[in-house]
């Protein structure tokens, strides 16, 4: 507890992310001077015998590209667009009330046995509702528990566990995917900009549907074996009512599902047939065009069924409705406008500049000396980004920081840029139920309270421990038998890299 006591002082002090970002961006313009001045330089990994030397951007030359880039690396950032579109089809689908009632609708309907393993799938696949499993499906989960006469913390860790331990493994393409995606790409073309243009954002899918179902399996053993019987019985005096769907939520949610198989089988006639638009003649349909459109596609995926849901219901009557939930939407992004142009910045800078590339060749040649390759190397880039996240909450924050270092060192070592992300995606996650400084971490411990008044953050912690632990070592098998068999992690991507 003094430890994470210690973790949580050190975190509170950190400044805000886009402070962070800004510092980054002026560190590395004068340390591009001051490496310049020393005559810094790598042999290029890609090209023998060609120098790679620092570039000073506190120079003349340098000074002009400052100014003249600020606009465009903010419009060029990948993730930007990326995130703002996907968020317009995600944010009716959650306004018009769609997500909330999928997710109510899925662990209300289950028999008693299954209860557990519906709240660790559904908090799973809230990811594809960004952040609204927090503050949906974890109460929920209480008032489930509460009123099947379990108690209610363990439905509430069992629903956090599934929403923030598992958020990075889904069914479906999320907002994740381009997000992160975005980062890796640009990451990626520090070293090689012709491979970055190959890689598509559903880089990590195959992986990340297969762990859906082993989490839900590991989280409801850990809940029904450790955590409640560790509650013990419950002994409060709150009493719940299960929130049950109502009549005109499921007509809507029925009216959802038809449309959205009507979607996919558009989709599926757009990509499957050799003529199809989508499939644009590619012999393989990892090759076709579709899976470099993956971010109109879930625009449309998320739009249209949460469209439909709206009018049934009557969330959405009429035009006005859907314009104001998407600017409602895009509302809630202008604390992440704001972070991505600071971003955009440092990530422009560490290309520009060079280090990224310098720091990468001899990174990758610091690690090959002291023997960390293979799984060794793997498991300590795990350790290494499941202690930032004890600091930084925001995934794309911390990846934003990470990537342009470690995807072109792992990268120099023989891994796949999609690889890494991968490893990233497993490390941010499995640390999340336990940081204090996740940015829902003391709204979970308030949903909490109101069975216990005695809950604060060392009882959340030791809690959630358990399934912090266990989903971390199923997760790094599941990583050790990819990485032995070579299958893919996603359409068209494996695990090494080669030049």
């Amino acid at each position: 507890m003094r430890s994470l006591d210690g973790i949580e002082r050190v975190g509170n002090k950190l400044p805000h992310p886009v402070t962070l970002f800004a510092i980054f961006a002026l560190a590395v313009v004068v340390l591009s001077a001051l490496f310049a001045n020393m005559g810094l330089q790598v042999e290029d990994p890609l090209n023998e015998g060609e120098i790679i030397k620092v570039k000073n951007l506190l120079s003349s030359e340098g000074i002009v590209y400052l100014f003249e880039s600020m606009v465009t690396n903010f419009t060029g950032f990948a993730p930007l667009g990326t995130v703002l579109v996907t968020m317009l089809g995600i944010g009716i689908a959650e306004r018009s009330g769609l997500i909330s009632a999928a997710l109510r609708g899925l662990v209300t309907s289950v028999p008693r046995q299954l209860m557990t393993a519906a709240l660790v799938f559904g908090g799973i696949m809230s990811s594809m509702a960004a952040d609204a499993g927090y503050v949906v499906l974890t109460p929920l989960g209480a008032v489930l528990f509460a009123g099947l006469g379990r108690h209610p913390l363990a439905g509430l860790a069992a629903a956090f566990a599934g929403v923030s331990g598992g958020f990075s493994a889904n069914l479906l393409l999320t907002s994740l995917d381009p997000l992160l995606g975005g980062l890796t790409k640009d990451a990626a073309a520090i070293l090689d900009p012709a491979y970055a243009e190959t890689i598509n954002y559903a880089m990590n899918y195959y992986f990340m549907i297969a762990s859906v179902f082993v989490l839900t399996i590991v989280g409801t053993l850990v809940t029904d074996k450790i955590v409640e019987p560790r509650l013990g019985a419950y002994k409060g005096n709150v009493k719940e009512e299960v929130d049950y769907l109502k009549p005109e939520e499921k007509k809507g949610l029925w009216a959802a599902l038809f449309a959205f198989i009507a979607t996919a089988a558009v989709m599926a006639v757009l990509v499957i047939p050799e003529w199809g638009p989508l499939r644009g003649g590619a012999e393989k349909i990892i090759d076709a065009p579709f899976f470099h459109s993956l971010v109109p596609v879930i625009l449309i995926t998320f739009f249209i069924p949460g469209f439909v849901y709206g009018k049934i219901t009557k969330s959405i009557k009429n035009d006005k409705d859907v314009a104001d939930q998407l600017s409602e939407t895009m509302a809630t992004m202008g604390s992440y406008i704001v972070l991505a142009f600071v971003a955009a910045q440092f990530v422009a800078y560490f290309s520009e500049s060079k280090l990224g590339l310098v720091l990468a060749v001899n990174g990758a040649q610091f690690l090959e000396s002291t023997g960390f390759t293979g799984i060794r190397l793997i498991l300590t880039f795990i350790v290494v980004s499941g202690f930032i996240n004890l600091f930084i909450g925001s995934a794309s924050a911390k990846w934003a920081i990470m990537a342009p270092v470690f995807v072109p060192m792992l990268m120099s070592m023989g891994y796949a840029p999609e690889f890494t992300q991968l490893v990233y995606r497993i490390a941010d996650s499995t640390t999340n139920v336990i940081s204090p400084l996740m940015p829902y971490f003391a709204i979970v411990i308030a949903f909490a309270q109101k069975y216990d008044k005695k809950v604060g953050i060392g009882t959340l912690i030791s809690t959630m421990l358990p399934y912090s632990i266990a989903f971390t070592i199923v997760w790094v098998i599941m990583l050790i038998i990819w990485m032995l068999t070579g299958i893919d992690i996603g359409p068209g991507s494996g695990i090494y890299y080669n030049n």
